[in-house]
Parts: C-alpha cells; sequence; structure tokens
C-alpha cells in the first residue's frame, strides 16, 4: 500500500440520556458523510441488525444523525456490535466476515502486541523474462477475483474481516546491489502491515547478479503475507490464479469467485454443533495433560524474538519411515505425532502414563462444504491431539493412538479452538497447548500451466516456506521437500526457550524418527524408544512475566481547576498514538485524563472526577470506543455527557476524528 494513504475515520457521538427518559437512542456521525450514503449506512444496519430500526436527519455537512430504536418495546441501547456496525459502513467497508477461534486470536494477537512478527513468507526462484507491468496487473487481477485479497482486520468490538471494493498489492523491484537476500528476508518479516487497511500481502522481486555466460539470472521471488489472514495452503492457491492470470496477460475472466470467506462463515454458522459438543466434552486435553516442551523454570534466556532451526530426513530415510508407518495402518505424520509426544513427555522428566497434548494444524479445507478445498483464506486452526504416553506399553499402540485421534480431528476440523475451551468446560482464554506440529502438504501447480508458462521462456521453482510466528512457545513445520526427503523446522520463542535447548530438541526429533523403522518387533515397546534420548539434559521453559497493567487513572494534562474533563479509554488494540496526537494538538480548556477499561471501579472512578458544573466526555478510538459506550452505559444517569468513538484506522487519522467529535460536543454546550 502506498505509504502516504490518507486513512477515512469517522467520529461518532452519542449524548446519554436517562433510561426512564422514554427518548430515542442517537448517535451522531461526525465527518465528510454525504446524506445519501448516510441513509445508505442506516439501511444496512437495520439489515443486519433486525430487532432495530435505524432512521437517519440530516443536521448539515458532515453532521447526520442516527436514531437507532428496537422494532418492538420500549427504546433501549444498542450493543456495542451495532456501533461498530456503524463505524465500520460508515468509513466504506463493503461488507464484514466474522472472525472465528484462531483467526480470531491471531488478529487480536497482531493488533494488541508488537507489530512485528505477524506474517508467513514464501521464496522461490523465476527463470524467464519478467514484463512489470503484467505482473501487477496479474496481481490486481487476482485481487479482483478473491475476496480475501480485498479484506483488512477491524477490531472496534469482535475481531473480524472488513471487506472492501478494491486492494492494492504492493510489488518492488530491486537490483541485486541494493540489498542481500538474508537481509531482504528479515528487513521484510520485520515490516509490519497496517491491519486496518487491505491488501495484506506483498511481493518484492530481487534480481540475481549478472551471468558470466550472459545469460538471464534467476530472480528470487519473496511473498509476504498476514498470518491472521492466510495460511500456506491459501497463499499457493492465490499464486496458482497469479500464473493462470500472468500467462495470459495479466488478466482473469469473471468477478468474485465463490465460494469464497463469506460462504464459508455462513456455512459454519449453520453447523449443528450437539455432535462436536459432545466429542469435545471428552477427547479435550484433562487439566493435568503435559503440554509445555520442558521444565518450567531456568535463567532468562537473554534473547527475544523467533528463532528458527531445520534439521531433514534424508530422502531413504524418509521412504522408511514411511513403509514402517504404512505396514501399521499409519501414515508419517502420525508416526511425527508420535514422536512428538514423546519429546514432551520426555521434556517433563515423566516416569508414569500421562497424557500429553499439543496442537495439530488442520487446513479445514476437508469439511464437507463444497469447494472449501479452493477456498484462500484462513480456514484452520490448530486442535489439541491428546495421547497417553506409557512407557510400558507396545510402540505399535502409541501410533494407533496417534492415527485414530488425528482421524477424530479432521471430521472436526471446523470446530474453532475457543468453542473447545468453553465446550471442555475451560475459560475461553485458557490454555489448550503449549506446542504445535503442522505437517504441509504442497499445493503442486498443474503440468498444463507450468506448460504454458515454459512455452513463454519461464520456469518457476516450488515456493518454499522461510518464516512464519508459531504463535506460541514452540511450534514444528514439517513438509517434503523437492528432493523428497522430509523437511523440519522448529520456530521458537526466543524469550521462553534458549536456542540450546531448540536446537537439541529437533536434533532428538529427528533422532527418534530415524529409529522407528527400527523397531520391527510388534513387541517394541515406548521406553524402549525413550531410552535412545537417557543421559541427554530436558529443555528449560521460561515463563513469560506477567504484563504491568499500570494505574487506573493517568492525568495526561491538568487543564484548569474547574474545566471539563476529557477521558481518553485505555484498552489493547486502540490504534498506536491515536491519544498521544489528541493530546499534543489540543488547543482547549478541558482536562484530559487516561482510564484503563476492563475494572469494575472504573464508574467509581469516574465519579472522583466530577466536580461542580464540570462534564465528563468519554473517548475511545476502535475498542477504545466500544469501551468507552460501555462504561457510559454503567455509569449511571448525569454522570457522562457525550461518548465520542471511532472505528480502527492510523494513530493520526483517529486522532482528527476523536478532535472533529469534540468539536461537535463543545458546540452543542455553547
Amino acid at each position: 500500500m502506498s505509504e502516504g494513504r490518507v486513512d477515512f475515520v469517522l467520529a461518532a457521538v452519542h449524548q446519554p440520556v436517562p433510561a426512564a427518559s422514554g427518548l430515542p437512542f442517537e448517535l451522531e456521525l461526525c465527518g465528510p458523510l454525504g446524506t445519501g450514503r448516510a441513509e445508505a449506512v442506516a439501511a444496512r444496519v437495520a439489515q443486519r441488525h433486525r430487532a432495530y430500526t435505524v432512521t437517519v436527519d440530516a443536521a448539515g455537512t458532515g453532521r447526520h444523525t442516527l436514531r437507532i430504536a428496537p422494532t418492538h418495546g420500549p427504546p433501549a441501547r444498542p450493543g456495542a456490535a451495532v456501533l461498530a456496525d456503524v463505524l465500520a459502513l460508515a468509513a466504506g467497508a463493503r461488507d464484514t466476515v466474522a472472525a472465528a477461534g484462531h483467526q480470531r486470536d491471531l488478529i487480536r494477537a497482531a493488533v494488541t502486541g508488537p507489530a512485528d512478527g505477524h506474517v508467513g513468507q514464501l521464496a522461490w526462484n523465476w527463470t524467464g523474462p519478467i514484463d512489470l507491468g503484467r505482473l501487477a496487473d496479474a496481481w490486481l487481477s487476482v485481487a479482483d477475483r478473491e475476496t480475501v485479497l480485498r479484506a483488512s482486520f477491524d477490531w472496534t468490538h469482535l475481531p473480524r474481516l472488513v471487506l472492501h471494493e478494491w486492494a492494492e498489492i504492493e510489488i518492488a523491484h530491486l537490483d541485486h546491489t541494493a540489498v542481500s537476500w538474508s537481509d531482504l528476508v528479515e528487513r521484510d518479516r520485520a515490516r509490519s502491515f497496517a491491519p486496518h487497511r487491505p491488501g495484506l500481502l506483498r511481493v518484492t522481486l530481487l534480481d540475481g547478479p549478472p551471468n558470466p555466460e550472459g545469460e538471464r539470472p534467476p530472480t528470487r521471488v519473496l511473498l509476504t503475507y498476514h498470518r491472521a489472514l492466510l495460511d500456506e495452503r491459501g497463499v499457493h492457491l492465490l499464486l496458482r490464479e497469479f500464473y493462470r492470470a500472468y500467462a495470459r496477460g495479466g488478466v482473469l475472466p469473471g468477478g468474485d469467485r465463490r465460494p469464497d470467506v463469506r460462504d464459508h462463515a455462513l456455512w459454519l454458522a449453520r453447523q449443528h454443533t450437539g455432535a462436536a459438543r459432545a466429542y469435545w466434552a471428552t477427547a479435550a486435553p484433562p487439566p493435568e495433560a503435559i503440554v509445555r516442551p520442558g521444565l518450567v523454570g531456568g535463567r532468562p534466556t537473554g534473547h527475544t524474538g523467533i528463532g528458527r532451526v531445520q534439521r531433514r530426513l534424508r530422502p531413504p530415510q524418509t521412504a522408511r519411515l514411511r513403509t514402517w508407518a504404512a505396514m501399521r495402518g499409519a501414515g508419517e505424520s502420525s508416526a511425527l505425532h508420535v514422536v512428538w509426544a514423546l519429546l514432551l513427555y520426555r521434556a517433563v522428566a515423566a516416569t508414569a502414563p500421562a497424557p500429553v497434548s499439543f496442537g495439530v494444524h488442520l487446513s479445514g479445507r476437508d469439511v464437507p462444504m463444497e469447494g472449501a478445498g479452493g477456498i484462500p483464506g484462513l480456514l484452520g486452526n490448530p486442535l489439541p491431539m491428546t495421547v497417553t504416553v506409557d512407557p510400558g506399553t507396545r510402540l505399535d499402540s502409541l501410533l494407533e493412538q496417534a492415527r485414530d485421534a488425528a482421524l477424530d480431528l479432521a471430521v472436526h476440523a471446523w470446530v474453532p479452538a475457543d468453542r473447545v475451551r468453553v465446550w471442555s468446560g475451560r475459560d475461553p482464554d485458557a490454555e489448550l497447548f503449549g506446542t504445535g506440529v503442522v505437517f504441509d502438504s504442497r499445493l503442486e501447480l498443474p503440468e498444463a500451466l507450468l506448460t504454458e508458462l515454459r512455452g513463454q521462456g519461464i520456469q518457476v521453482d516450488t515456493p518454499r516456506s522461510i518464516s512464519a510466528h508459531p504463535g506460541l512457545p514452540l511450534a514444528l513445520a514439517a513438509h517434503h521437500d523437492t528432493d523428497g526427503g522430509l523437511a523440519l523446522t522448529a520456530m521458537y520463542d526466543r524469550e521462553c526457550l534458549g536456542d540450546v535447548d531448540a536446537s537439541a530438541l529437533l536434533s532428538h526429533c529427528v533422532r527418534l524418527l530415524r529409529s522407528l523403522p527400527d523397531h520391527r518387533d510388534p513387541r517394541a515397546t515406548v521406553g524402549e524408544v525413550l531410552d535412545l534420548l537417557d543421559g541427554f539434559e530436558v529443555p528449560r521453559v521460561i515463563p513469560r512475566p506477567p504484563e504491568q497493567d499500570g494505574p487506573d487513572l493517568v492525568v495526561l494534562r491538568p487543564g484548569g481547576p474547574a474545566a471539563d474533563v476529557i477521558v481518553l479509554v485505555r484498552t489493547p488494540g486502540v490504534p498506536e498514538g491515536a491519544y498521544e496526537a489528541l493530546v499534543r494538538d489540543h488547543r482547549g480548556p478541558e482536562r484530559i485524563v487516561s482510564l484503563r477499561a476492563g475494572r469494575a471501579a472504573a464508574p467509581h472512578a469516574l465519579r472522583q472526577l466530577l466536580g461542580p458544573a464540570r462534564r465528563l466526555v468519554l473517548c475511545g478510538a476502535g475498542p477504545g470506543g466500544t469501551a468507552a459506550y460501555e462504561i457510559a452505559c454503567t455509569a449511571g444517569d448525569d454522570v457522562v455527557t457525550a461518548v465520542v468513538m471511532t472505528g480502527v484506522g492510523s494513530g493520526p487519522e483517529c486522532a482528527r476524528a476523536l478532535a472533529t467529535g469534540l468539536e461537535s460536543v463543545r458546540a452543542k454546550s455553547l
């Protein structure tokens, strides 16, 4: 996206009235919004929330008042979801799609934590001519056809996708002297996306050095994507569409391809949950399950960021492992699950039979929905696989456990992990597992398409995954490389797991995988495999220290002794820099404070700010806006004069929108 792009962020102002007054709920929209657009927003909100009727009054340029009333019954305040829809639709959203479970967690992590690290990357070589204009046209054509590339994130209320009319795909072309390949990969990995803007995928081309024979050197291609929007299989689906478009002049025929993420969300909403609920009530990990990759405690690692370690089984070793597992009615992925369970069991120095649980990432494209296999997006999520490790039991029995657990998970692959937590009696934010395993099956390009590209003098490699943030202290990714070997990559949080421990853990994984085919005797036990690691130290896991919340109330600007008070509501996910910019640029006499949301003490803290003839105005950007509204609803009558809210956007634009809303509040008081 263009670095100079200006976001369209609108302010909404609500002045609370006593619930017993019988007056309708009013919401003033402040910003460059025409009457026709305001009426369209009112109609869309009423269509999405049929329990309400929504009308609009125009009060002048940039001032429109929505009246929101229950379709039946007395006046009542709408919920925060209604206000979030008003803000998103007024800002130009074409549609929204609810984010479930894993995707919701990833969006929340991306907008509340450090900005970097929430990306995945694929790389490959392009040999032959490159028409940059046609390449850009091809990606724009894919974006026109694939809804997911025109999506951004909204987290004003619950995290979700916002669909737009169009999106720009960033493409950069660099000479080989501009940057080294390794520096490019690291630099692009650290460069965050703006999550509120569509186009959460970018492509960088790095020319190779001149060839002594005069032949055109291969161009290295780096594709970086937001991991809360796409998984690796989804990116491969988009690449296939891109190559089709490029080979045919840069254009794909037709409009939106269906089904897409909207259809998948509707399919999910229609699923009967009875059987899944019954399954997960007993299949979820028990509280005593081993989930961590090591003993808790030890010295701080002294590092931060994501570490990566790679190992591989050579093609003959991979073939032996596949044959060994197949002779026992399982696949090599089940063999990998067995070894991972053994490593977790050993990592906590267990000796008695114990349940072990870890996440297994499922693509979600094997569900009984027509066309699901061709939907790019983030359809799947990691679900807990639990097996019982008993050193005295047969190795074949543990393999059968892992195989059967994988088959059961495949049936319930559509179930979001947050539902698993609730159905098993856990807190919605409770930890189900501490490590994860993903076994990637590469999506090969059709031979006909490769032939079409070769006819134009173009050859492309199979893309290889470079990195993806694990979202866990430790994750293991496995795939078959071009030679038929089994490539393994451990990605880990370097603050929680040391580099030496992570490297040793992956080496032990490879050692056990290589040894499994040697256990041909059906009487071979789990303990015999564990004995191969006797004498090696177990890893240590350093728990993250709890985050400090800080004081509930902070004075940002003192103001006059009798001045009105502007209360900026703090909550995770407020667009970075929004409040700082508002305080810096504000020229009024008001006192400005910040209040932390989510505490029962918030209404009490507000009353402490009241004084003779002093008014309180609550302000919030993004999730701070809906939090401000909810605080006002519980503060009691005559405590809050007005609530000023915005949707998500860049910090400066949110600050400008809040200032516009405050001007409207001030004007009404004159």
